[in-house]
């Protein structure tokens, strides 16, 4: 499967209530994982809060969204990502060189604790982007 590239939106305490909104517009299917489910000591406060959320629908579109985890300030604009994901490492750590090559590393691109290889980082003309590798499935 090719790279995926799509929106990732943060929200402030009600990404369940948005995705589930947007399935009802799109259709598809929902998957969403709390704080709680993935562990990682967020807190209680934040046990029940969307982690990740990701819906698919039948036209192709894939929008993911969560929660914003504590110590990540909420704020009308800075609230999205450019998401790019998938199983082709070679080819997204490609695009991670690139894409912060110039701009500024808030999260280096490094496994993380749902087994991933995840960064986050903002180009040098201010876009948020999110890289996932992801590990093979089968």
């Amino acid at each position: 499967m090719a790279p995926l590239l799509n929106p990732y939106l943060n929200f402030d305490g009600n990404a369940r209530e948005a995705m589930e909104y947007y399935k009802e517009v799109f259709g598809g299917d929902l998957n969403l994982h709390t704080f709680g489910e993935m562990g990682g000591g967020a807190g209680q406060e934040y046990a029940d809060k969307i982690m990740h959320g990701m819906l698919t629908t039948p036209d192709g579109f894939t929008i993911m969204g969560s929660d914003g985890p504590p110590g990540m300030e909420y704020a009308s604009g800075n609230n999205f990502a450019v998401s790019l994901s998938g199983e082709e490492e070679d080819t997204l750590r490609r695009y991670w060189e690139k894409l912060s090559d110039g701009g500024q590393v808030s999260v280096p691109l490094e496994r993380q604790m749902w087994g991933d290889v995840f960064g986050m980082c903002t180009d040098r003309f201010g876009v948020p982007w999110m890289v996932d590798i992801s590990t093979p499935q089968g």
